[in-house]
């Protein structure tokens, strides 16, 4: 099986989705299929991607159509992104499009219809009420310029959580959804670095526990109400510091003036992004995990976090509701009050703190990883057409696949 998977840059400080596409794609390869990665990416880009999935089990069998960083004119027209589908698109059997909001992946839509290639669409968040509303009206116009066509047309839609499915819903979408999660690659998190590297790097002081932020540095991602929250156990917690890790994502600056303005600048590190092995060493050195975000599909970051074993708080919006489920972690209302509590309760009780660590292990290697997933997704392709409906193995989640 020839499966192409299309995504408008895989540099990995966009997040996310570019570390899903890639380790999906690799997971596909094991099951013997001929997969294939389109993407926007020069050679600073292919640099970063390349090394920070350097240790992914199989990356070496996918095949990549790498175009040079696209300028104002390809970014509008995508004439090289539409020739290079062309030709990338010839013989594939299923086409598996990464986002929503780009020229590119309009593209890869429509000359997969004209090749009468089945397609898929995973929005990865883009969709959902709260997305929706930044920048709508540019959103609402590019409906109806032709992205609407692009989803209504797809043979389905893959969503990562039942909460995503019910938050497409407003847009009155004519296709239906198969609904897979993100997971991990146990060879991934099997041997992992010593304690201690990370903390050297950052000349933490002496018995000082670590908060780990992980994640892009944007509005989204609830920094603001994670420093809120954090001032508010600074003073009861002593020994605690916060570590902010990742690219700036737009709020890196409104972040330090907040810092500054509380006076914590002595306790809050901030690291610029970090991937590979050095994100590992991150993991291991943390005592807790916190994400107060304020949309997410369903989060890498805390899906490896907690495969490392660490205690997670995030926030109810990020549709992960089985860390509190599997007393894996504490999900929060998005408010600092209610992240401080949950923060100060994981400082304060170790031995919870430890079992939380190890439910959420559990969680991750039993449930989410991408072999399984890969196999879902694969059945889903060739099932478009078939009405067919399959469980994901070891989850009540139902998965539907496209019943035209």
């Amino acid at each position: 099986m020839k499966i192409v998977h299309v995504i408008s840059s895989i540099d990995p400080s966009q997040g996310g989705p570019q570390s899903s596409c890639v380790r999906l794609a690799a997971a596909q390869s094991a099951f013997g299929n001929d997969v294939h990665i389109v993407s926007y990416g020069g050679a600073d880009v292919r640099q970063r991607a390349f090394q920070s999935a350097h240790d992914v089990p199989l990356f070496s069998h996918i095949q990549w159509h790498l175009l040079d960083d696209p300028g104002r004119i390809e970014q509008l027209l995508c004439v090289d992104g539409a020739k290079a589908l062309r030709e990338v698109l010839q013989g594939a059997s299923f086409v598996h499009i990464h986002g929503v909001w780009e020229p590119v992946l309009r593209s890869a839509a429509r000359i997969a219809r004209q090749k009468q290639i089945p397609y898929c669409i995973q929005p990865h968040g883009m969709l959902d009420a709260w997305s929706m509303k930044q920048k709508q009206l540019k959103k609402r116009v590019a409906l109806f310029l032709g992205y609407r066509k692009m989803l209504d047309q797809a043979d389905f839609l893959v969503t990562l959580n039942a909460d995503e499915a019910r938050l497409l819903e407003p847009l009155h979408l004519k296709v239906p959804n198969l609904t897979v999660p993100n997971g991990i690659f146990l060879e991934e998190f099997t041997d992992l670095p010593q304690k201690g590297y990370f903390r050297e790097r950052l000349s933490l002081r002496e018995g000082t526990r670590i908060i780990l932020f992980l994640s892009r540095l944007h509005t989204k991602k609830g920094l603001d109400i994670l420093g809120t929250a954090f001032s508010l156990i600074a003073a009861s917690h002593p020994d605690a510091d916060l570590v902010v890790a990742g690219p700036d994502g737009g709020a890196r600056e409104s972040f330090v003036a907040q810092i500054d303005q509380l006076n914590l600048s002595d306790r809050v590190h901030l690291t610029g992004p970090i991937y590979g092995r050095d994100k590992l060493r991150a993991l291991v050195d943390a005592g807790c995990f916190c994400l107060p975000s304020r949309q997410e599909g369903f989060s890498i970051a805390i899906t490896e976090a907690l495969a490392c074993g660490l205690p997670s708080v995030i926030s109810d919006a990020c549709h992960f509701p089985e860390v509190g489920t599997a007393n894996a972690g504490i999900v929060v209302r998005l408010d600092p009050v209610d992240v401080a509590h949950a923060l100060a309760q994981v400082l304060d009780d170790p031995t919870m703190a430890s079992t939380m660590g190890k439910n959420g292990q559990r969680l991750v290697r039993e449930n989410y990883t991408w072999p399984r997933i890969a196999e879902v997704l694969i059945q889903g392709y060739n099932s478009v057409g078939r009405g067919k409906r399959t469980m994901l193995p070891g989850q009540n989640t139902l998965v539907a696949a496209a019943d035209h």
